[in-house]
């Protein structure tokens, strides 16, 4: 089942690993550099706001109000921990930053919306993340349902669990389906939920990494264009109907553009500098991870007694 997994992984993560391959094998051009350089920045930026029309707020209601108050704390505190436990971790630049914000919201997609606004970052920290998170998800995918079926729980309580700690949409529904239809519908609502924090997930990050410098909170809190566009888009779809067919065509484009964007920024990475770092990125990945999983179990003796 592994290998099947890894077989049907997202195109995004072999855009990556393709452009890795190209980058460490060949020389490329030096007229290429401007165009693989904005490719890996431009792109990867509208690609982030074509994704704000599929992330709807009206998902919080469909969660139910507990639920909903568990996904906010728990995904703020995986956020406020990976930032800070970081540091001691001693992960490569902004690795650990980005690898708990995919961890805490939404795997690769969370990354990626993230990666374009951080500063001093190297392009093996994004391909460390991504690859980070894409392996503990799968893992947790295949992992989790064997251990959630000894345990005789209502699916509410197998959705919640299931949506609120894997890391992707796919690894959510593999894991949930793999349970039973019903625990995948709820699965699936709660993790709908969750990738809605990102947004308020992208503020609060941004805050804590701009905190400690000499500048006003109004100063700490801006965002880049591409982030203020994403946000605006993300209110105006939670309160309008968006045709199905615009939602159709924005996924494409955010998907293409994603893909593209990942082939360039593999075509930047030293694969010698992504085995040096990589070691750490997966141990500071898979303390997070289980971080996460002991919250959302915390959080389920607390409101499911």
């Amino acid at each position: 089942m592994l290998l099947l997994d890894i077989c049907t992984m997202n195109p995004v993560m072999w855009a990556l690993l393709g452009g890795i391959v190209v980058g460490n094998v060949f020389t490329l051009p030096e007229k290429w550099s401007k165009w693989v350089g904005m490719a890996s920045t431009t792109l990867l930026e509208y690609s982030i706001v074509m994704m704000a029309f599929g992330i709807n707020y009206s998902n919080f209601g469909k969660a139910g109000w507990l639920p909903f108050l568990g996904i906010v704390i728990i995904v703020l505190l995986v956020l406020w921990i990976s930032f800070h436990l970081s540091k001691k971790f001693n992960c490569p630049s902004s690795t650990g930053v980005l690898v708990g914000f995919g961890t805490a919201i939404c795997g690769s997609s969370a990354i990626a919306a993230l990666a374009p606004s951080l500063k001093n970052q190297e392009k093996e920290d994004v391909a460390i993340a991504m690859a980070v998170v894409n392996l503990l998800g799968a893992i947790g995918m295949l992992a989790i349902p064997f251990a959630l079926l000894d345990m005789h729980w209502l699916n509410e309580k197998i959705g919640f669990f299931v949506g609120a700690s894997l890391h992707s949409v796919g690894n959510v529904a593999g894991a949930g389906y793999a349970i039973s239809e019903d625990a995948g519908n709820a699965a699936i609502a709660i993790k709908m939920a969750r990738v809605a924090m990102l947004t308020p997930g992208l503020i609060f990050i941004k805050f804590l990494i701009n905190r400690g410098e000499n500048i006003s909170l109004k100063e700490q809190l801006k965002l880049p264009k591409y982030l203020v566009a994403f946000v605006l888009i993300t209110i105006i779809a939670s309160f309008i109907q968006i045709p199905k067919e615009v939602l159709t065509i924005t996924k494409f484009a955010g998907e293409a553009f994603l893909t593209v964007a990942m082939a360039a920024i593999g075509l930047k990475v030293s694969f010698m500098k992504l085995l040096n770092s990589g070691q750490r990125g997966i141990k500071f990945g898979v303390v997070i991870f289980a971080i996460q999983l002991a919250l959302v179990t915390m959080w389920l003796v607390i409101s499911y007694r």
